[in-house]
């Protein structure tokens, strides 16, 4: 019989496990974003304490990323609201229309909830900004304007 008809296991079969990929560069949080991580940490632990086999494999994976995201974060500097930096709520006008996100670390960006990473694009070309200064961005001159800024809560 040929070995491509043989079939010793279900095991050897199954797609490897992979760990979460880490995001590069520095891992910088808000304190709130701190606080979900670490609520993160505790969760993996007990359930890789309640479950057994392929369950607690992927618990201890997440278990993992979330330990290492709490040994690396960074707690960024409160934010003034002086300038657009990670933790303020920054009203802008983007091509005509009003809108309003929030600039927080990697872990705790939920973009459908108004939160993006300070390493988003967006972000990334608003950060050091002030209320009132008008910002290129996607290869578009003046494409962003900078209504208002005030530390997130």
């Amino acid at each position: 019989m040929s070995v491509a008809f043989r079939r010793e296991s279900d095991e050897e079969h199954k797609e490897p496990r992979f760990e979460l990929p880490i995001p590069p560069g520095a891992n910088l949080v808000t304190a709130r974003g701190l606080n979900l991580i670490r609520e993160q940490v505790v969760h993996f632990r007990a359930r890789v304490a309640a479950s057994e086999g392929e369950d607690r494999a992927l618990a201890e994976r997440d278990l993992r990323y979330w330990a290492t995201r709490e040994t690396t974060a960074e707690v960024a500097a409160p934010a003034t609201g002086d300038a657009v930096a990670i933790g303020t709520r920054v009203g802008f006008i983007l091509n005509g229309a009003p809108r309003e996100i929030e600039i927080v670390g990697f872990d705790e960006s939920d973009p459908a909830a108004g939160r993006i990473a300070f390493s988003a694009p967006l972000a990334r070309a608003m950060i050091g900004a002030e209320v009132g200064e008008t910002i290129d961005f996607a290869g578009k001159a003046d494409a962003i304007e900078v209504m208002s800024i005030t530390p997130a809560v």
